[in-house]
């Protein structure tokens, strides 16, 4: 009788299999490798076979803790790690082949390394002897990486094999996280030697601070004190770095205005009704003239960057003081020219930050406080993400509000891809806990919200995980809806169709004399059949009337992939809008700005 898979693997599991970190037997490097990664509580890893990986292919199958997803493409393997870590906070691990198996992966770690996202990305390489010959599917894997990673290593030796992906962990998590490359060579997974996993590792070269500095913080306290117009601004290190509670503590206990980037939107809740909405290109009018009018800013792991700033002369044109909290002392002054740097875990720093507050004698001045929410409320009457809503063709921002409105209760991640969907995402899905926005921030990668979607489900299947995509976005990895039905992982794609790549077409009318040169989608597939094609369940809709009971239908099928493609409204754009090299104040709030 034919035996199983599982049973193939537990017949090739030898009894008596020691301990991830005992070090009794000889083993090969490839069964080195996966005990490493059961001694770091790694529980998935999303990758694709080939020639130099079969030997840790063949570790993988003969043991049964660490669930091996194949996905269909290896960017999508790198997106679906990446995506698992933004969710959970653990460190996501994908791997890939030699060659085109790495270079497929480059995508996914480039936007990894620019969101500061920890993962270990485990690469194939060809037999140490072969390096540099150019041999079949060999490539420069330390060098092509070296400038999209936190660190690189390749293992010339076995001896050295767990000590390095001790480091590659260590180094992936700490500090400004980010991903780390192992590259191992095919006759290295093929050696023996003793099997031992350090319990902790030492780097004299990396060391990264943790504790602010206690005098830089009792100056912060003092100028927070004596603002009249301060103004909290907040960035994915609050996300990355655990501490949206302390942020919320900060708030309550000063009553001052907030604000987050794209990459920290629910770092604070976004139904406070101090959260003054997003920043920056497509931020709030509101947040927008608060961040440019303030006198005193506290900025907490946000890098000052072009999408939120714009222009940084005209930011700089208004004096105000600058207090800069950052794990990466890179990033402080990097753009911005700061008062007060603190160099630290921003969940430290703000956990010091509150001590010293609630013991200083000194208390906001709350007259100019309230004269200084008087000019914000002023502000916010704009009402600047308020549009047209019609009964004759669908609304992108209304899609996004009755999504929320329909699962705001519930446990809901919200992943996207890249353009105008991922902005009405960010505006009109109101935020309210950390870790539940997940897209690409600082590479604005297309095609990353369905391999997103894939790793969170896996870590949260019971809770609900929709995509927001665009029917441009999608199809650069829509091969992935194979792996969702081999893996059971049943996410809601939800596809704001206009047949343009929106927000190309945005700047081409607003920039380019409304030539849309090769933004227009012309031969799109029926994205319901070929839902369908790939074991899942295809909704299309063309009505408002129809948003809502569509979306009803996607919730009630729990156990499904759904695919739902809603033909929206082409001519419409994302408002309010920071032109190119203009200032944040320099917005448009609408077409009769043009």
């Amino acid at each position: 009788m034919d035996m199983s898979a599982a049973e193939h693997k537990r017949a090739a599991a030898t009894d008596g299999t020691p301990p991830p970190h005992s070090s009794t037997q000889e083993l090969n490097g490839s069964d080195i490798l996966v005990r490493c990664l059961q001694a770091e509580g790694v529980k998935y890893i999303w990758g694709y076979p080939g020639g130099a990986v079969l030997y840790i292919y063949d570790a993988l199958y003969k043991q049964e803790t660490i669930q091996h997803v194949l996905v269909r493409h290896e960017q999508a393997a790198v997106h679906a790690a990446d995506g698992y870590a933004r969710a959970t906070g653990e460190v996501g691990v994908a791997l890939v082949t030699s060659g085109p198996g790495v270079t497929n992966a480059i995508t996914g770690i480039a936007t990894a390394y620019m969101d500061s996202i920890p993962m270990v990305i485990i690469t194939g390489q060809v037999p140490t002897p072969a390096i540099g010959l150019d041999a079949f599917q060999e490539c420069d894997t330390v060098g092509i990486t070296r400038p999209i990673v936190k660190h690189n290593f390749l293992v010339k030796d076995v001896k050295d094999l767990a000590v390095t992906m001790k480091k590659a962990f260590h180094i992936a998590r700490t500090g400004r996280p980010g991903p780390v490359v192992v590259d191992v060579p095919k006759d290295v997974s093929l050696k023996t030697t003793e099997f031992h996993y350090p319990d902790g590792v030492e780097m004299r070269s990396y060391n990264p601070v943790r504790k602010g500095h206690g005098g830089q913080i009792r100056k912060a306290v003092q100028l927070l004190m004596q603002a009249k117009r301060p103004y909290i601004y907040t960035g994915g290190g609050v996300i990355l770095g655990n501490a949206s509670a302390e942020l919320r503590e900060l708030v309550d206990l000063l009553g001052y205005p907030c604000t987050n980037t794209l990459m920290g939107l629910g770092a604070f809740p976004a139904t406070d009704p101090r959260f003054l909405g997003m920043l920056g290109m497509h931020g709030t009018y509101e947040a927008n003239m608060t961040m440019q009018n303030c006198d005193v800013l506290l900025a907490v792991g946000a890098r000052f960057d072009d999408r939120v700033i714009g222009n940084p002369k005209h930011f700089a044109s208004v004096e105000r003081k600058i207090i800069h909290v950052d794990i990466d002392p890179s990033s402080i002054s990097k753009r911005v020219k700061v008062d007060i740097p603190i160099v630290g875990d921003v969940k430290d720093v703000l956990q010091e930050l509150i001590a010293q507050i609630r013991e200083a004698q000194a208390r906001p001045d709350a007259q100019a406080l309230s004269a200084w929410w008087g000019q914000i409320n002023e502000w916010r009457k704009r009402e600047c993400l308020k549009y047209k809503h019609s009964d004759e063709v669908i609304k992108p921002q209304y899609v996004v509000e009755t999504l929320w409105e329909m699962t705001r209760d519930r446990e809901t991640y919200i992943t996207s891809d890249v353009g105008q969907h991922q902005m009405w995402a960010a505006q009109f899905y109101r935020f309210d806990e950390p870790r539940r926005w997940i897209n690409s921030g600082g590479l604005g990668t297309m095609g990353v919200g369905l391999p997103y979607a894939m790793g969170i489900k896996l870590a949260k299947p019971e809770a609900d995980v929709f995509c927001i995509t665009g029917e441009g976005s999608i199809q650069m990895c829509i091969q992935e809806l194979s792996t969702c039905q081999q893996y059971q992982t049943p996410v809601k794609v939800i596809s704001l169709n206009n047949r343009y790549l929106g927000m190309v077409r945005q700047w081409q009318q607003l920039d380019y004399g409304g030539r849309y040169s090769h933004s227009y989608m012309d031969a799109l597939p029926d994205f319901v059949k070929l839902a369908e094609a790939y074991g899942h369940v295809g909704l299309k809709i063309e009505k408002p009337s129809e948003v809502e009971p569509a979306l009803r239908e996607m919730m009630r099928l729990k156990d499904r992939t759904v695919f739902l493609d809603v033909r929206t409204d082409p001519t419409e754009n994302v408002w309010p809008m920071v032109q190119a090299g203009k200032g944040i104040t320099e917005m448009l709030l609408g077409s009769e700005d043009l």
